[in-house]
């Protein structure tokens, strides 16, 4: 097998013992089948009332690979492009939270430590989330957060509204336990870009042990089946897209079935990637013995020196954070819970660091909605027993209560100030930041 580090995503790796899949020269490569691109061509042989020529079909196909390639291109280089005020024109991603309820019970996930809303996003907030999209130029939005986005009932239409509203890039990430035949159908057809699967484990041992269903029991075997076999239906009926890709995250269980995990998926999906642990409140062990006696050892050799923030990657390297450096996450995107709460990093877990409001319901206590779910597990009623562990959320920052648009947020005040402070080395002092386990936001050193 051969390991490729990411892109995005610090410490984590492509396996293959093929050529790796680039997800950007696919894209661009095979542009003229996305969605976004086709429905401009509809809508321009609608107002012309006649077949665009091939000329300027290309010309056309040309623009919109030029938009992507910006795209980006400003998202790897993003520190670069900011302004005097430390601002980025335009929101290169949102995240919308199209559900927040979850049928699963990870003990990786932050959702068994803090209470998290069992709700999806009501339409009508969408369809005002995209007008601003379209508006802005947005050129990506990943239609999840905290939940589980096949359990939105209306999924494969909101895919399909991003599509029309020209966002290049439309994906989701999904544990795939919904994912049957008529919902297989419905994804392929959307015009979604990129599905990610999460599935923890190369046995059915370590998947089922990170992996509990909520609501009824989560087999290996039925989402190993339902994963193959839309990937098998993409196939036959010879679709570009969506993109396929499935992640493990490296747990001291799952470091030992990299092997296992390659051999299950390599011929199904297009990319097949580890990916680091992230504290979130779970505390498991996320090394092998060797790892933690080399880590160990280098903390004692180092006046026992406390080690917070360290990556271990597949190959046996070891590296250490020295130091913290400005997010790129506060110039790159923002994020939308189910009711238009507004954060500024997936890492905010339901945004306890507010930005701002993008709907009346979000301004109001959503006390509520968390009471529903707390108060259910202190009953231990079914479904909720393996969250015992939650504590309800912190608020961080309290913005003023109206309804702004995403432009107002995106160069706000609120924001302003988290920007000001990563850029003058006092991230510590944001509540949210000083703890963050974004990998992104760390100077590593080799150990």
């Amino acid at each position: 097998m051969k390991f490729q580090d990411q892109k995005v995503s610090k410490g984590s790796s492509h396996i293959s013992q093929k050529l790796q899949f680039e997800k950007d020269k696919y894209m661009l490569e095979n542009m003229q089948y996305n969605m976004a691109f086709i429905n401009e061509l509809k809508n321009y042989n609608k107002i012309n009332g006649n077949q665009i020529s091939s000329t300027d079909k290309d010309k056309l196909l040309a623009q919109f690979q030029l938009k992507y390639k910006n795209y980006r291109k400003n998202w790897l280089n993003i520190n670069k492009l900011v302004d005097e005020n430390y601002n980025f024109k335009n929101p290169l991603c949102l995240d919308i939270e199209t559900a927040s309820i979850c049928d699963l019970a990870c003990p990786h996930c932050f959702r068994e430590y803090i209470v998290t809303p069992d709700k999806i996003m009501k339409e009508d907030l969408y369809l005002k989330i995209m007008r601003e999209v379209k508006k802005l130029e947005i050129p990506s939005i990943k239609l999840n957060w905290r939940g589980e986005p096949l359990l939105n009932p209306l999924i494969d239409k909101f895919i399909s509204i991003a599509k029309q509203n020209g966002v290049l890039d439309v994906s989701i990430n999904t544990n795939a336990t919904t994912l049957d035949e008529k919902k297989s159908k419905k994804i392929l057809n959307s015009g979604l870009d990129q599905i990610i699967f999460s599935f923890d484990g190369g046995t059915k041992r370590t998947y089922e042990k990170m992996r509990p269903g909520r609501f009824k029991d989560n087999k290996f075997d039925k989402i190993y089946e339902n994963i193959k076999n839309f990937c098998l239906m993409k196939k036959k009926e010879n679709k570009k897209f969506p993109i396929t890709k499935i992640q493990m995250v490296m747990t001291k269980d799952s470091r030992n079935e990299v092997k296992n995990f390659h051999d299950l998926f390599s011929d199904l999906i297009d990319d097949v990637v580890i990916t680091q642990y992230q504290e979130r409140g779970g505390k498991m062990d996320d090394l092998l013995p060797e790892q933690k006696e080399k880590l160990d050892n280098y903390g004692k050799d180092n006046e026992n020196k406390k080690i917070n923030q360290y990556i271990a990657k597949v190959n046996g390297d070891i590296l250490i954070s020295e130091k913290r450096k400005p997010c790129d996450q506060i110039y790159q995107r923002l994020m939308v819970t189910y009711n238009g709460n507004v954060g500024m990093c997936c890492h905010d877990w339901g945004a306890k660091h507010c930005l701002g409001y993008l709907d009346a319901d979000g301004i109001k206590d959503n006390e509520k909605d968390l009471r529903h779910v707390y108060d259910n597990t202190q009953k231990n009623k079914k479904g909720f027993e393996l969250l015992k562990n939650i504590k309800m959320p912190e608020k961080y920052n309290e913005p003023e209560k109206k309804v702004s648009t995403l432009n107002d947020i995106w160069l706000g005040k609120e924001l302003k100030k988290v920007r000001d402070k990563h850029n003058s080395s006092e991230i510590n002092k944001i509540e949210i930041c000083k703890n963050c386990s974004y990998k992104e936001s760390y100077h590593w050193k080799k150990i």
